[in-house]
């Protein structure tokens, strides 16, 4: 099992800046991919960012150059450092930590955290 604490949502105006942190916890030598994922009101949730264990980056189109995910396998922790924000990127903010598929490949999530960008 996986465990997953996501951070630092909150309310910002359009064009600042917001930092999520997602800390895992339990079998996270099994984690390969964590990410972050979204869902705003009445939509279904969407693909953000993800990073590999490696280093390896993927973007959503609507985030690139705007969003940076990073991540500290020290810590086991993983980082959206959200600049620029509109008021689309409006949502629940969710963790994802993905194992390696020789050790399952389960998904699991965080509690999600919400961030507000008012225009």
């Amino acid at each position: 099992q996986v465990q997953l604490v996501a951070s630092g949502g909150g309310l910002v105006q359009a064009g600042g800046s917001l930092r999520l942190s997602c800390a895992a916890s339990g079998r996270t030598f099994a984690i390969n991919a964590m990410g972050w994922y979204r869902q705003a009101p009445g939509k279904q949730r969407e693909f953000v960012a993800t990073i590999e264990r490696g280093g390896s980056t993927n973007y959503a189109d609507s985030v690139k150059g705007r969003f940076t995910i990073s991540r500290d396998n020290a810590k086991n922790t993983v980082y959206l450092q959200m600049n620029s924000l509109k008021p689309e990127d409006t949502a629940i903010y969710y963790c994802n930590a993905r194992l390696y598929a020789g050790l399952g490949g389960d998904d699991y999530w965080g509690q999600g955290t919400q961030v507000t960008v008012s225009s």
